[in-house]
């Protein structure tokens, strides 16, 4: 089974940002690129996302469900089943990506969704409160 690639579609330069620390921190390199809205409309967003995913299978890292990045991803993932979209990306999702590129397209994007689920926690006054 080929290895996926990653394609992270994001406002500004927040793509570039995550790539870079998720090289840095896993020693993995070259198997993710990143596509900005930055400056461009929805028809050459969708157009250098399409030019970015080639073919598959891709991962497509959105960070908003909606919003031309969103729509961008999920136009294109519609016509190819090659294609998963998970958004929310995070730190911690690519990371885990770049570790699990060998698994099926559909359960690499399950436990990547999971990764970013299990990833989010809050520390707040009350659960430090030691009732003093």
């Amino acid at each position: 089974m080929p290895e996926s690639k990653g394609v992270v579609v994001t406002h500004g330069r927040l793509g570039e940002a995550l790539i870079e620390a998720a090289e840095e921190i896993s020693g993995v390199t070259g198997s993710l690129a990143a596509v900005s809205n930055r400056g461009i409309g929805p028809l050459d967003l969708a157009r250098q996302v399409e030019g970015a995913v080639g073919g598959g299978p891709v991962v497509v890292f959105v960070d908003l469900a909606s919003g031309s990045c969103g729509f961008a991803a999920n136009s294109i993932a519609r016509a190819n089943p090659s294609i998963a979209v998970v958004t929310g990306v995070s730190l911690p999702m690519l990371i885990d990506f770049l570790f699990h590129r060998d698994m099926p397209i559909g359960e690499l994007a399950d436990r990547l969704v999971e990764k970013g689920r299990t990833n989010i926690t809050a520390v707040s006054p009350s659960s430090c409160d030691d009732g003093a």
